[in-house]
């Protein structure tokens, strides 16, 4: 019995730049099975799943659900004929209750016409309850959830509106591993009540250990469809990037000249609205360390990289570079001083996104004399550079000349990591520097952090993703509530799941462990 759900069948996606994000991929989904898409930022999932889930439409091909042909309008068409989607980037709103969130748009009414917020609450924890998000209360405020529970109301919006088929990008990207495990025996359960879901990541080891079936996805063509039992991760990595990748960075270290104390951070503390965000944090990274900051999101570290770079004023305490006070220098002043800056959010903070590839390599040092004059810009100097720097970062990009926001995400992290190496830093603060990007790109971007670790610069890696600090870092510290709750002098002393409890503050060493271990 033929138990598929929904089909593509040669679809292809050509904008009208001429750019070809599909072509002719064909793929079945079966019923109550989840379904992992595998490949490279630029390789084409977003567009595909853009075209499931009706944001864009495709220029070839055709989609069946439930075996009839659809050509749904919008998503909000694939919606109501229950197939759902879950962005990375949640889409609640903080100020609402869980109940209101979840009915938002297609909320239970009273005979008088105004919402039923009673009959809301009920049928919301009624869905806690049937898929086990036990911690959901449909009355708590969105505002005052964990991560993970935010992401489980995104779920339950799905489920409100009866998904069948459920898209989830990216879903562990900001959770522990306690909480991806939790995730993933909720997802075994929906997947016996019947539900499908496609499941979007580039975590290899996760995919096979939840997938039942894996299609890989290569310069906007598949690869072929795998049963996960039949497929290693190292045949994976070479289907999505073309080629194989060391499974360790250990034999790309080298023994640092030096171990002199580059950056450090002294009793730093820095409050909002009364509130500590940072408390009391001091820690030092030295001359060919890479220190990594494991920690859940929102327990600090964010705020603890702003006050360091210079974008918020901190209370009390200082942050020393080689030796010089720079706790009152502005953002310039401080890259003057050596400290380079890979951001959190690249399209935010890290890029001038309607500018070119050659503007944004050098613009956080364009007023070097070899690249400004007295009235104009070197401009023969500044493509030399860009190009330089495309070549040995391998973007893929036609034109220096070409507008950066027309790249993949990994090739514009690419373009603002070759930018901050360009400077040859003191001290590079890298903060979620492969967030959402491919294997393929994030190799390369851990390959150069290690090349400047062993050229004696010292590296600040902060990261929710815990194999990325922990196969990248020398040593690790993790912060819960904006303290340091550990410090591991080596990341080899410690496993991915006990880290785990010190992010969730489960677990916590003594001041004195901690000082012991900074040392």
């Amino acid at each position: 019995m033929d138990n598929t759900i929904l089909k593509l069948d040669g679809i292809t996606k050509i904008y009208p730049n001429g750019t070809v994000a599909n072509r002719n991929i064909s793929i079945s989904f079966n019923k109550g099975e989840i379904h992992s898409i595998c490949g490279e930022n630029g390789a084409g999932k977003s567009t595909l799943m853009n075209i499931i889930f009706a944001i864009e439409k495709q220029t070839e091909g055709k989609i069946s659900y439930k075996g009839q042909e659809i050509n749904y309008s919008s998503s909000l068409d694939a919606i109501e004929n229950g197939i759902g989607m879950v962005h990375q980037h949640f889409m609640l709103i903080p100020s609402f209750t869980v109940a209101q969130n979840v009915v938002l748009g297609a909320e239970p009414k009273k005979a008088n016409g105004f919402i039923d917020m009673d009959k809301a609450n009920q049928i919301t924890n009624e869905l806690a309850k049937k898929y086990k998000f036990d911690e959901i209360n449909a009355t708590d405020l969105v505002s005052d959830l964990t991560v993970s529970a935010k992401q489980k109301v995104e779920i339950l919006k799905t489920l409100y509106r009866k998904a069948e088929v459920i898209i989830l990008d990216e879903p562990t990207a900001v959770l522990t591993p306690q909480e991806t495990v939790q995730l993933f025996e909720q997802l075994k359960g929906f997947k016996e009540l019947g539900h499908t879901i496609i499941f979007i990541s580039h975590k290899l080891n996760e995919v096979k250990e939840i997938s039942d079936r894996i299609t890989v996805i290569r310069s906007g063509e598949t690869k072929g469809t795998y049963d996960t039992k039949d497929i290693s991760i190292e045949k994976l990595t070479e289907l999505i990037i073309g080629h194989s990748l060391e499974s360790s960075y250990d034999s790309l270290r080298k023994q640092a000249k030096n171990n002199d104390t580059i950056l450090s951070v002294e009793n730093l503390s820095f409050e909002v609205g009364g509130v500590k965000k940072v408390d009391n944090v001091n820690f030092a990274v030295h001359a060919g360390e890479i220190l990594g900051i494991a920690g859940v999101q929102g327990n600090g570290q964010e705020e603890l990289i702003k006050v360091i770079t210079g974008m918020e004023t901190f209370q009390s305490g200082k942050v020393i570079l080689g030796g010089v006070d720079i706790s009152t220098s502005d953002i310039l002043h401080k890259r003057e001083a050596g400290l380079a800056y890979i951001p959190e959010d690249r399209m935010q903070d890290g890029i001038a996104a309607t500018a070119s590839i050659q503007d944004n390599a050098i613009s956080t040092y364009y007023r070097k004399p070899e690249y400004s004059g007295k009235v104009f810009m070197k401009g023969k100097n500044i493509r030399k550079i860009a190009q330089e720097l495309i070549q040995k970062f391998q973007v893929k990009t036609n034109s220096e000349k070409q507008r950066i926001n027309s790249l993949s995400g990994g090739n514009i992290q690419k373009v603002v990591v070759a930018r901050e190496w360009q400077t040859s830093p003191k001290c590079m603060i890298a903060s979620q520097p492969t967030r959402g990007i491919d294997i393929g790109s994030a190799n390369y971007i851990h390959h150069q952090l290690i090349d400047m670790r062993n050229n004696g610069a010292a590296i600040l890696l902060i990261s929710a993703d815990l194999n990325e600090v922990m196969a990248v870092s020398d040593s690790l510290i993790v912060m819960f509530e904006g303290k340091i709750v550990a410090y591991f002098k080596s990341a080899k002393d410690v496993s991915a799941n006990e880290l785990g409890f010190y992010m969730l503050g489960t677990k916590k060493q003594s001041e004195e462990e901690i000082k012991e271990a900074s040392k």
